[in-house]
């Protein structure tokens, strides 16, 4: 196998070379290894450090690289573990190289999660997590992470997809990214109350290609009922902008109050919290000691992680100019003038025309066109 050296965080390790010619180059080598993944691995490993858990699963570990750099700079018990044969004997390469005690596997990820048990289980497929997740829930005891890269699915664009991994309706609305993180976590939910088992959200964000949940596991069917309080709807108009929250497993119809439309549902998906504030701030006082090529950009997500409304949904203020055929102004001055009304209103961390607020639609459409 053609390899080279590529460093992340303080970790250096052995990659398969890729072809920059194709269309994906992380997928032109044996090993599977995507750079553009950096800033997901980076900032689990601030996480950890903060949390410390006692072991660690790097579930789907293909060339290995975030157990190897959970191993050497978090310095807790780490096991990767893949199928592939080559995988397998790069991350054992990686591991002697870096005089690690990580234990390297090679078994079926479900089997292997469904016949073992690690404080920390992490999942990181190429595409959905969807088939994973219930031995997933078996074999965390404190954590679980869990990536999904299949945003077209999860956001509505392939909604068939959608349905069939997610048992839910995302729907393609103009906030379909808040969409998508919340459908993967009402999917993960439900998958681990099954077992008598609560869930509370520390650090879960969208962020160009991915989502991404850090979730902390909770004993008991008090913990189970609290998280399947959380499991709801948006109730989206389709003629106008107006939306809803409802929570239950079962919605109730509803009416559009400003035009009169039968709302359609987007769910089941999570409502409520996807992040912990003193998780967050832990991990903004931990980043300065924490070598991480992406730094900068997770301070400034963390930030705004911090000051979001726990809203399911976003309004995309230049959708609203457009639709008011007004100029959509600064996003700031949105903010400020809702604010100052007495409304709550924030920004959204992942993107820059989002406006999350408990005002009115035709108080917020007012803001926008400066009345």
């Amino acid at each position: 196998m053609d390899v080279v050296e590529v460093t992340e965080g303080k970790t250096s390790f052995l990659v398969p070379r890729q072809d920059p010619r194709t269309q994906f180059p992380p997928g032109s080598g044996p090993v599977f290894y995507n750079a553009r993944m950096e800033m997901n691995r980076d900032a689990t490993i601030l996480l950890l450090t903060v949390l410390r858990p006692q072991s660690y699963l790097d579930a789907m570990g293909a060339s290995g690289v975030r157990g190897l750099r959970v191993a050497y700079e978090v310095g807790i018990p780490v096991t990767i573990n893949d199928w592939n044969v080559k995988a397998v004997d790069l991350a054992r390469q990686n591991v002697e190289a870096l005089g690690l005690a990580a234990e390297v596997t090679r078994e079926d990820a479900n089997v292997l999660m469904s016949g073992r048990t690690f404080d920390a289980v992490d999942l990181d497929p190429f595409g959905t997590p969807a088939p994973f997740v219930d031995s997933a829930a078996r074999s965390a005891g404190n954590y679980l992470f869990v990536t999904a890269t299949d945003t077209a699915p999860l956001c509505g664009a392939h909604l068939k997809a959608g349905m069939r991994r997610y048992f839910s309706r995302p729907r393609n609305t103009e906030y379909h990214v808040e969409v998508g993180l919340r459908t993967l976590m009402g999917f993960v939910v439900r998958e681990v109350i099954k077992y008598d088992r609560g869930v509370e959200p520390l650090f879960c964000y969208a962020h160009e290609h991915f989502h991404r949940l850090h979730l902390r596991l909770r004993y008991g069917a008090a913990a189970a009922d609290r998280a399947l309080a959380r499991i709801g709807y948006v109730m989206q108009c389709p003629k106008c902008l107006y939306r809803s929250e409802q929570a239950g497993m079962l919605p109730e119809p509803e009416e559009c109050p400003l035009c009169g439309a039968n709302l359609v549902l987007v769910g089941p998906l999570w409502t409520g919290r996807i992040n912990d504030d003193a998780t967050l701030a832990a991990m903004q006082e931990a980043l300065p000691s924490v070598t991480a090529g992406t730094g900068a950009r997770i301070g400034r997500l963390l930030a705004t992680c911090r000051q979001e409304l726990d809203t399911s949904s976003h309004y995309d203020y230049h959708v609203i100019a457009k639709r008011l055929r007004v100029s959509p102004g600064r996003i700031e001055t949105v903010i400020e003038r809702l604010t100052a009304l007495g409304y709550q209103a924030s920004r959204a961390h992942y993107s820059g025309t989002a406006i999350k607020t408990d005002a009115p639609l035709p108080v917020l459409e007012k803001v926008v066109s400066g009345g």
